[in-house]
This record gives C-alpha cells, sequence and structure tokens, in this order.
C-alpha cells in the first residue's frame, strides 16, 4: 500500500536529482484530479482541458529548478493552471469568431455537445451563467465553489489582496443570481 501524500517530503524529493521523476510521480497523482476539474470549468470541453491538464504539468517539470516552496505546491501548480487557461482562452477568443449578440451562446452549445457533459438543468444555467463573469471572477469563483480555496491562498495564486479577490468572488455570486432569475 502506498504511503499518504506528504507535501514536505515530496517537496525534499523534488529537489534531488535521483528522486526528482518518482516524487513528481507522487505530484500528478495527488493533483491530477482537482487540476482537471478547475480546468475543465474554465475551458469547458473535456479534451481540451486534459490538454491543458498535460501542458500544465508539463511546465511545471521544465520549471522545477524554479520552485523554491515559499508557496504551496499545489498553489504553485494551480497557478500554472489558471496562466495556461487564460493563454488558452485568449488565444481561442481571437481565432474564434462567435455571435455577436450572444457569444455565451457558442459556448453553451459546446458545453451541451460535450459527450463528457452530463449536467441537468440546473448544472446547465450554472455553466451558462458562469460563462458570462469576467475570467478572474470565473476563476475566483470556481477555486471559492467547488474547491473550497481559502482567500488566502487564492491571493498567492493571484498575487492580489483578499480584500478584492473576496469582492470579486461576492459580484461573480450577484451575477450568477441575477443570471439565474432572469433565466427562470
Amino acid at each position: 500500500m502506498a504511503s499518504p501524500y506528504n507535501e514536505r517530503e515530496t517537496v525534499e524529493m523534488l529537489q534531488q536529482e535521483q528522486t526528482r521523476r518518482q516524487a513528481f510521480e507522487q505530484v500528478v497523482a495527488q493533483y491530477s484530479e482537482q487540476l482537471y476539474w478547475q480546468i475543465r470549468r474554465m475551458v469547458l470541453s473535456h479534451d481540451d482541458a486534459n490538454d491543458l491538464l498535460q501542458n500544465t504539468f508539463l511546465k511545471a517539470w521544465t520549471s522545477l529548478e524554479y520552485f523554491r516552496a515559499e508557496a504551496k505546491l499545489s498553489t504553485w501548480l494551480y497557478r500554472i493552471a489558471l496562466n495556461e487557461c487564460l493563454t488558452f482562452l485568449n488565444k481561442q477568443r481571437s481565432a474564434h469568431t462567435v455571435e455577436i449578440d450572444n457569444p455565451e451562446a457558442t459556448i453553451a452549445h459546446r458545453l451541451e455537445s460535450d459527450p463528457y457533459y452530463s449536467g441537468d438543468r440546473i448544472q446547465t444555467l450554472l455553466q451558462q451563467a458562469l460563462l458570462t463573469l469576467p475570467e478572474k471572477q470565473r476563476m475566483v469563483f470556481n477555486l471559492k465553489y467547488y474547491q473550497e480555496m481559502k482567500y488566502e491562498e487564492m491571493s498567492e495564486i493571484f498575487g492580489t489582496s483578499v480584500g478584492s479577490l473576496k469582492a470579486s468572488y461576492h459580484h461573480a455570486v450577484k451575477k450568477i443570481e441575477k443570471y439565474l432569475e432572469e433565466a427562470d
């Protein structure tokens, strides 16, 4: 039976060349699922989320020498994943033209046509509401609502104050509530 994940030991192993690969395999096993779902909530598509998850771990592997363990490993990985998502979404936005009057409709259609998506009506409405949020607000909402991440940890990921993150989450909740009320 494998021993439970211990971040401190894993970080020590990452810093030594002879144990780096084994430690990184532990990191991938520990964080793959939660990073996948965080990415998936941003980009919606299963295939895109898988690609971005692989990119995240590839960037982490090639940047290990820059990780100084001042922040938690998970915080560092989330920062890489969120940057990957932003880069992807920006490229996607510039590459695709969407309906001028309703850009969310195009994205919502992609969500509903994804064979891996199995949401009911309220889940679909929530996802559509999330798509109306600015990207950073959506990321903050996802991290707080789905991951139950503390504002202090998010502050390290985004490099912004706890107060502005709380405000961002509050505004996101209000916009989502308004969207759901109007859809009813």
